[in-house]
């Protein structure tokens, strides 16, 4: 596949993705339960300066402000109108950035999930996630996106949904999902599965991966389930920073530095290509993550039991473990 992704990879092995989008944009002054979509237009230089943050820690790609760009999830905010603009706005800035910098830097448009529930469950049907989807990459190709990078997903059918989407487009995309509940998505599916969800050759993302969750340690769990089952996938890592806590009004993560240093080595031990952060990573992290990366010499693949001891104990168990638990006992969260 002649893509600048697929070409970065081949040229340097392993790339650093960029950290989190919403904690920094918080730490900005976002307030709770507002789109950061909406800062594309009405705070632009906030978002050149958390692209710009990620690009001078090192990272190799940055992913644009548009996880919550479609227009079921920007019509909570009455701008489903906006759809085109704001996605087409979001990967302006960060090919802005991208294209000032003196090194490759892959501008990734940022596709979430509707936060609709598909029939049977929902009202929201196959072709109206398609169309929904669509509309939004649309925005992103136009704003000079490298790559559609379908992420956090839960459901089998929108991850379907996305990937013909996407196909449709005609640029390469890739998909990563959160296994947040018991070691699997909230609806069920295992990181085993995941290579299986895109059946087509034709229309198989280029990589496919892990991000967000409830922790480093989980999520690593989850990308040797991924690799096992399909050794010659590229495969994404992209963690929370440590464990989510609340404190006070704020969700504070527990992950140091050091930490997430520790965790980029453990992931590419375990097969990832790329390795990022997701919820609570900031700059800081991802200097030293760039560290893990260029200092990095193969070691082992990792069993649980390493990684439990080098970047703390698991919040779930593996899916595999959980296969015969009530659903009712599948404990997890949603990305903060």
């Amino acid at each position: 596949m002649n893509n600048r992704l697929a070409q970065l990879i081949e040229e340097k092995g392993v790339l650093l993705a960029d950290g989190a989008t919403g904690t920094n944009l918080f730490a900005m002054g976002l307030e709770a339960g507002a789109a950061p979509e909406l800062w594309n237009v009405d705070r632009p230089d906030n978002i050149r300066k958390l692209h710009q943050g990620f690009v001078d820690a090192g990272s190799d790609i940055i992913l644009t402000n548009s996880f919550g760009g479609t227009s079921h999830r920007l019509k909570l905010h009455h701008a489903d109108h906006r759809v085109h603009e704001l996605n087409k706005r979001a990967a302006e800035i960060a090919r802005e950035i991208a294209d000032a910098t003196d090194h490759p830097v892959i501008v990734a448009g940022s596709v979430g999930p509707t936060g609709e529930l598909m029939v049977p469950l929902g009202e929201l049907t196959f072709d109206q996630a398609v169309l929904s989807f669509r509309e939004q990459m649309d925005g992103l190709i136009a704003g000079g996106a490298d790559v559609l990078w379908i992420e956090t997903m839960s459901s089998p059918e929108e991850i379907q949904a996305a990937a013909m989407a996407a196909t449709q487009t005609g640029l390469a995309y890739v998909i990563t999902a959160s296994f947040d509940t018991a070691g699997r998505t909230m609806m069920g599916l295992p990181p085993a599965e995941v290579p299986a969800v895109v059946q087509s050759p034709a229309d198989k993302p280029l990589a496919i991966g892990a991000n967000c969750g409830v922790g480093a340690s989980d999520l690593l769990a989850s990308i040797l389930d991924i690799t096992e089952a399909d050794p010659n996938a590229i495969v994404i890592a992209k963690a929370n920073c440590g464990i989510p806590q609340i404190q006070g009004d704020k969700v504070v993560y527990t992950g140091t530095p050091e930490l997430m240093h520790e965790y980029t080595r453990l992931a590419i031990d375990s097969g990832a290509k790329i390795v990022g952060g997701c919820c609570g990573t900031s700059c800081e992290h991802l200097a030293l993550m760039r560290k893990a990366i260029d200092d990095h010499s193969p070691r082992h693949r990792p069993a649980l039991t390493l990684i439990e001891e080098k970047i703390g104990t698991m919040v779930n168990k593996p899916a595999a473990a959980n296969d015969d638990m009530p659903k009712r006992e599948r404990k997890g969260r949603r990305r903060a």
